[in-house]
C-alpha cells in the first residue's frame, strides 16, 4: 500500500529542456559545415570571400560558439 503524498509536498514543475531538436539539428549542421571549411581550396574560399586563415579559425571553432544572430 503506497502512503499518499500530501498536495503540498508535490514535485517541483520541470524544468524546460536548454535545447530542442530543431536546436540540435542547426548545431550539428554548423559543426559539419566548419569541418568541410577545411576541405576547401583557395579558389572555392575566395568565391565566398574567405582566406585560409579565417577558414582555419571558424573551422576551430565549437559548435556551442554560435553566430550571435542565433542568440536569444
Amino acid at each position: 500500500m503506497r502512503a499518499s503524498l500530501p498536495l503540498s509536498a508535490s514535485l517541483p514543475a520541470p524544468r524546460p529542456a536548454r535545447f530542442s531538436l530543431p536546436r540540435l539539428v542547426h548545431l550539428l549542421t554548423l559543426g559539419r559545415t566548419r569541418k568541410q571549411l577545411r576541405g576547401l581550396d583557395a579558389h572555392m574560399l575566395n568565391d565566398i570571400g574567405l582566406s585560409r586563415e579565417a577558414a582555419d579559425r571558424e573551422s576551430e571553432r565549437p559548435i556551442w560558439d554560435v553566430p550571435q544572430g542565433w542568440r536569444k
